[in-house]
């Protein structure tokens, strides 16, 4: 029986994938955090993480008929959502800071323990490979 790596690695591919999408995102948003009317922008990780195991197992939508739209491309980028703010500022700028670190922080740690989690999977192949 043969072993793939998406079947060896697990979720941990598209997770790291996910993960560095939204951090460009939060990233973006901290970067314009004093611009004026700028509204603050996320991803929701879980339909992303969604669409791309759905992907990678081939449950994505196929196209059937030519007169079909081709939507094979679709998980690629993230749909942008608006984030709600808890206090609006006067010139219409919805980042908080303080919260984007957080959230940025938050999702540099699950990075980074996907990341872990990976290596100690590649690790383990390899010593798996070399009879150790």
């Amino acid at each position: 029986m043969a072993i793939t790596f998406d079947k060896a690695l697990g979720i941990h591919e598209q997770a790291l994938t996910a993960r560095s999408q939204r951090a460009q995102v939060l990233a973006n948003n901290l970067a314009n955090a004093d611009t004026p009317g700028y509204k603050a922008r996320d991803v929701d990780f879980k339909s992303m993480l969604n669409q791309a195991t759905e992907a990678s197992r081939g449950e994505a939508m196929a196209r059937t008929h030519p007169a079909h739209l081709d939507v094979s491309g679709s998980g690629s980028s993230p749909e942008l959502l608006y984030r709600t703010p808890h206090q609006p500022s006067i010139d219409g700028n919805t980042v908080d800071a303080q919260q984007e670190q957080t959230r940025f922080m938050r999702n540099a740690m699950d990075f980074q323990a996907s990341f872990e989690f990976l290596s100690s999977k590649f690790s383990g192949l390899s010593k798996a490979i070399t009879g150790e």
